[in-house]
């Protein structure tokens, strides 16, 4: 007869089944319901103690324990206010935009204060409704005019290359992110670095959420870097009596090539030269370069008739590339001691301004004709061009060349010199030997 839980005694006083079977006692203890309270009694040895361990459980993956919520943080450790009050009350007075009184608004504040003048002495009620209304169209003036400056993004488009002498076309877009208010009269100056702002474009109307583009045209004197630092946005709008504007970086650079004449070349002579762009490739000249099959839309006139007859197929010649000597054309950018201030300092500057234009000149004529040309200076700086790649390297070069004195002249080239010393010297890669074609044999 099988006990109930009630007639069983304590868990303490259970006898411990001997070692044969403790495979079966195992088993039923499997099978089982566990007590509720475990016994406080350890096992007599380690095996006892691993079997009757229960397993760990595994956690539920559904289930993940948040982190605690903090608590706020005091009062005391809280961010302080960005702008205290005399910071507001000092940008009240100096806000980041500029106004400007104009020629009409001068006579307006005259009429405004005479009229004032007049209210007050005599106390006529129509001169102070007069008066009133002079100032309200002021408030107005400066309420409508700050709508239109607001939200206003203005981004500028350089031309990929600009030259000494010829106009340029630089685009200037402005958008609006207001999404119901309008811009009206909106006039944007572009900002340069050491020059006079003397380029505007006007923008009658910018609409909500929308765009406007406008280009103005520059024709630059000097070569060199043109730096843009940014924007003045300014308007008029509505009455024009007041000017109101504000600054808006954004930077830009523009390189300025020197100035290009047209040069007349002597005729070159005809004929292969050795030297110049190194190896020769395919191209029009009289040598032959390379024997292929003849295939559809090759010209005829270059079919290799000498092997074309031995074979049924037809062969073609590839003509070899003429190769010319590079052109080296040298500057000379050293400023002699005795020119480094006055008069002599101008004049040295007016000889390398007409140095540079008359190189550009020559190497762009070259460069056209074909030939490779090398500009290098006294000081040990070089650049290459060809018809390959084109004068812009070399108008860029020239563009920001600029005049070394004579001591600094002689530490750049010892440190020029030094530096070649100390490049490791690649030897040159060894001859490719063609390899020799054997006569077919005849079978015996």
């Amino acid at each position: 007869m099988k006990p109930s839980r009630g007639d069983a005694g304590p868990p303490s006083a259970a006898i411990p089944p001997p070692p044969d079977s403790l495979s079966a006692a195992s088993s039923v203890e499997s099978t089982a319901t566990p007590p509720a309270h475990p016994s406080p009694v350890p096992p007599r040895d380690s095996s006892e103690r691993a079997i009757k361990a229960p397993p760990p459980r595994p956690a539920s993956p559904t289930r993940v324990a948040l982190p605690p919520r903090l608590p706020p943080p005091p009062a005391s450790l809280a961010p302080a206010k960005s702008r205290t009050f005399w910071e507001k009350v000092r940008r009240f007075f100096r806000p980041p935009r500029k106004l400007k009184v104009t020629r009409e608004g001068k006579y307006y504040l005259g009429i405004t204060l005479g009229v004032g003048f007049a209210a007050i002495n005599t106390g006529n009620n129509l001169l102070y409704l007069l008066l009133g209304m002079l100032l309200s169209l002021m408030l107005v003036s400066g309420v409508m005019s700050d709508l239109s400056l607001r939200r206003l993004t203005v981004t500028r488009r350089l031309p990929v290359r600009a030259q000494v002498g010829r106009a340029h076309l630089v685009e200037i877009e402005v958008y609006n992110h207001k999404k119901r208010v309008p811009s009206y009269a909106i006039e944007v100056e572009d900002l340069r670095a050491g020059q006079p702002a003397d380029k505007r474009c006007f923008f009658l109307k910018i609409s909500p959420s929308s765009a406007q583009v406008a280009a103005y045209r520059r024709t630059p004197a000097r070569r060199g870097r043109d730096r843009h630092t940014g924007f003045r946005i300014a308007t008029r709008f509505p009455f024009g009596l007041f000017e109101k504007s504000r600054e808006v970086d954004a930077d830009g650079e523009l390189i300025i090539y020197p100035a290009v004449d047209a040069v007349r070349l002597p005729i070159e002579e005809g004929g292969r030269h050795d030297g110049g762009s190194g190896a020769s490739g395919r191209g029009g000249g009289d040598e032959t370069y390379a024997l292929r099959p003849m295939r559809e839309g090759d010209d005829p006139r270059d079919i290799y008739w000498r092997k074309s007859t031995v074979r049924d197929q037809l062969i073609l010649r590839e003509r070899a590339r003429e190769t010319r000597p590079d052109i080296e054309l040298v500057l000379d950018t050293v400023r002699p001691s005795t020119s480094s201030t006055g008069h002599a300092a101008d004049l040295f500057a007016q000889q390398l301004e007409k140095k540079i234009r008359e190189v550009a000149s020559r190497a762009v004529a070259h460069i056209k004709r074909g030939d490779g040309v090398v500009v290098s200076t006294t000081v040990g700086e070089r650049i290459r061009g060809d018809r390959n790649l084109g004068s812009d390297p070399i108008l860029r070069f020239l563009a920001l060349i600029d005049a070394v004195d004579e001591a600094k002249a002689v530490a750049m080239r010892a440190q020029r010199l030094a530096h070649a010393r100390k490049a490791p010297i690649e030897p040159p890669p060894p001859p490719v030997k063609s390899a020799r074609r054997e006569p077919a044999r005849r079978p015996a």
